[in-house]
């Protein structure tokens, strides 16, 4: 008898290397464990450290009591998430900006991370992609995984059907319409990691191009509430003709903390289609075969998250983050590092001092002030020479750590 061996997805052997962060988390660790005495600070990982607000945990102790109880008890949750939930971001996040969105039009998940990998699925393989570059890693490599991406340039670290537009110093890191049309255009504002935002006007541009050329904008707003710009838009839905080219994708995990509890969600209008099919249609039917929705504890916590109660702790919250983020930039461009970001996002983008890589300020950083952040490199070619620092620490720790990157002489 001849037997046939089972094959794997060769794309994922198509991935360089290890993802980011856990190839940052290997380095971490070895240097932790052959120095016990060092205490590292992290500001590499966007991972909040704030405790849930008190709302938050009224609400989730609330409905596991629910959950103990038969005439109460809740089961699989309906495929699109809980109506209580969508209403409720249907009303404050879009309806109260004059962004016309129902709530059958969102459709409730365990994170934007999951939902920025998965989104592409619903796509033909043929689309050709554009991101922004640097970008977070998971969008090129969900469409890697996929196959859509071509093949892998190592000297240029560039994938060659994959359109790259480059966040430069020279373009106050915001990306320029290509000039090669594509089918399917990341974007995400503020942005991850250089923390650059557009205005309503800039964005509109893009929205006006997508509908001319017949594109898709795949729009990560994970980082919308740390805002504070009155010209930046906190949903794409707040330029006109959005409806028929953009798909939004947004978190719990940055404006409510939910990093550990897991709660997002996508919004797909239903105006948006590909000829007669309605793309709305194709992710509901991905999404109640693929996934059997967010916990009822966890939804009731994320509508806990549009109380006035809520509205209020959270605004706190993100301005904790944001004072950090204030101390790092200012501290930073004291000691006389070029930085960026730090206003509409909780990220800083410095470039690297005296031409050291990304990787070579990343380890000169861990072992002589014991501090970790992230190689720009790690989001793409024009990422190089740059490092992110991350506001999501606490107050104490993002004082010492940028005391203890000021002492430091390069």
């Amino acid at each position: 008898m001849v037997f046939k061996m089972f094959k794997v997805n060769e794309n994922y052997l198509k991935l360089p290397g290890s993802y980011l962060f856990s190839t940052i988390g290997k380095k971490v660790s070895a240097y932790s464990a052959a120095n016990p005495d060092k205490r590292v600070i992290r500001l590499g990982i966007g991972d909040v450290t704030q405790p849930l607000a008190p709302v938050i945990v009224e609400a989730l102790h609330s409905a596991v009591d629910e959950m103990g109880k038969a005439e109460t008890f809740h089961g699989y949750a309906p495929d699109l998430g809980y109506e209580f939930l969508r209403d409720a971001i249907a009303q404050n996040d879009y309806k109260a900006r004059g962004c016309r969105i129902e709530a059958d039009e969102i459709f409730i998940s365990d994170g934007a991370k999951s939902d920025s990998a998965n989104i592409q699925e619903i796509f033909s393989l043929d689309n050709r992609i554009a991101v922004c570059d640097p970008v977070y890693p998971v969008y090129v490599d969900s469409n890697v995984m996929a196959g859509r991406t071509g093949t892998y340039d190592k000297e240029k670290e560039t994938w060659s059907d994959v359109i790259y537009m480059p966040c430069t110093a020279d373009n106050d890191f915001a990306p320029e319409l290509p000039k090669e049309a594509p089918d399917l255009i990341y974007l995400c504002f503020p942005n991850n990691p250089t923390g650059a935002a557009i205005t309503k006007a800039r964005l509109q541009e893009w929205v006006d191009y997508a509908n001319r050329t017949g594109a898709v904008i795949l729009y990560d707003a994970a980082y919308e509430a740390y805002i504070s710009q009155a010209d930046v838009p906190h949903s794409i839905y707040e330029c006109e003709g959005a409806r028929t080219c953009a798909i939004e994708l947004r978190s719990f995990s940055k404006n409510a903390g939910f990093t550990g509890v897991r709660l997002g969600f996508t919004v797909i209008p239903k105006d948006l289609k590909c000829g007669e099919t309605a793309l709305h249609s194709l992710w509901a039917r991905r999404h109640g075969t693929k996934y059997n929705g967010a916990p009822y504890i966890v939804q009731r916590a994320g509508e806990a998250v549009y109380s006035k109660e809520g509205q209020e702790q959270l605004k706190k919250q993100v301005a904790y983050y944001m004072n950090n983020a204030d101390y790092i930039f200012n501290g930073l461009k004291e000691a006389g590092y070029t930085v960026s970001g730090g206003v509409n996002a909780p990220y800083i983008w410095l470039k690297t001092p005296s031409g050291m890589t990304s990787w070579e300020f990343f380890d000169a950083l861990l072992e002589r002030a014991n501090v970790v952040g992230t190689p720009g490199s790690g989001f793409g070619p024009s990422g190089e020479g740059y490092f992110r620092l991350t506001a999501f620490g606490s107050y104490e720790n993002t004082v010492e750590a940028v005391d203890r990157i000021k002492a430091l002489q390069f």
